[in-house]
């Protein structure tokens, strides 16, 4: 059997637009750890052009880039996160920990109220 617990997700939302939220912070982890978009697509199961729009979109949103390109050649190019979009990252991760943090106790009041 699945032991059941709380998972906090944020958005940021400006407007009607999603702006900021767990499939593109998903995205930059993946892109991070993979250094390419279409390996961190692959990794995450969505379409390469589907993620380079969610990267395309949070380029655009926010002040600055959060990934970079690095040029092709011999060695082939890659996608590197940005200062920004690490910065993004750690501080979208940040805020869910110290949000389940400081809501431990009714977190697991509301996962008790399941039925076993």
């Amino acid at each position: 059997m699945t032991k059941a617990r709380a998972e906090f997700h944020l958005r940021v939302v400006k407007g009607r637009i999603r702006a900021i939220g767990p499939g593109k912070i998903a995205l930059l982890e993946a892109i991070r750890d993979t250094g390419s978009i279409s390996a961190a697509a692959r990794k995450l199961r969505m379409s390469y052009r589907r993620a380079w729009m969610l990267v395309d979109d949070l380029n655009r949103r926010l002040s600055k880039p959060v990934v970079l390109a690095a040029p092709g050649g011999k060695d082939g190019g890659g996608t590197l996160l940005s200062p920004t979009g690490h910065k993004l990252v750690a501080l979208y991760r940040d805020i869910e920990r110290r949000a389940l943090k400081h809501t431990a106790s009714a977190a697991r009041s509301l996962v008790g109220l399941l039925a076993e």
